[in-house]
């Protein structure tokens, strides 16, 4: 059996008409009827890179038992000139979060999935230390496993204050080893709440995956990466997901 985690993210490939351009992570979120794709914004629209792709593509799995088997499933990016994407911004600015609505019944049938929820973001009483252990979920440099079709786990730490926002943007820190592809992956923390009260997902989604941070003092030969990464807050999706 593939554990639950493992069926909530999903690897997402960009193009522009039929040709590929990159590669990237995202992962399922569901409120109420409504299901969502979610990945960073600069995947899907990126103007410093010139990076403007008209459709995605992920797999789903569509046989409980066969992890082998998977369906292609295409998301278009713009309907009559509109983007279809959702994208926040704050006094600090935009927001690296997207967030596309899916429609279920164009998905396969079969399709197995596992989706966060509301429910799987941090209540208010809830506190996270510094050092605390988190996985980021996702496809580095688009490794997988390819027969099976599911991401891999690097393991991090909270490596800035969780609740501050870090130099006042929407963000914190993690300390992580990772590579391009993994943008949009799930940043989580497993918790010891009974499966059934989380659908059987026993994970909180912390964060938002984004990209590395560098410091322009750093000398290349001489410094070593910092090794840290950003990951914006996941409450941005009770935004994004509003009716």
């Amino acid at each position: 059996m593939i554990e639950s985690i493992l069926l909530s993210a999903v690897r997402v490939s960009t193009f522009e008409g039929s040709a590929p351009l990159t590669n990237a992570s995202g992962f399922f979120f569901e409120r109420g009827d409504r299901l969502f794709l979610v990945t960073s914004r600069h995947v899907i629209f990126d103007e410093p890179t010139k990076h403007f792709p008209d459709r995605l593509e992920i797999e789903v799995h569509t046989d409980p038992d066969n992890a082998a088997k998977t369906s292609g499933f295409s998301i278009p990016l713009y309907r009559e000139r509109e983007s279809t994407w959702r994208q926040g911004k704050d006094s600090a600015g935009e927001i690296d979060v997207a967030a596309i609505e899916i429609e279920r019944e164009a998905l396969p049938e079969s399709a197995t999935f596992r989706c966060f929820t509301p429910a799987h973001l941090l209540d208010a009483q809830e506190t996270i230390e510094i050092g605390t252990s988190v996985l980021i979920l996702g496809f580095p440099l688009g490794f997988h496993d390819a027969l099976h079709r599911i991401p891999i786990a690097r393991h991090g730490i909270v490596s800035s204050s969780f609740g501050l926002r870090f130099q006042g943007e929407g963000y914190f820190l993690t300390d992580a080893r990772t590579h391009r592809g993994s943008s949009g992956a799930p940043v989580v923390l497993r918790v010891a709440q009974p499966e059934e009260a989380l659908g059987g997902l026993p994970w909180k989604l912390l964060g938002v995956h984004s990209s590395r941070v560098d410091v322009k003092t750093r000398e290349a030969g001489k410094d070593e990466a910092l090794g840290l990464n950003t990951a914006w807050y996941a409450d941005i999706l009770m935004t994004l997901t509003k009716s």
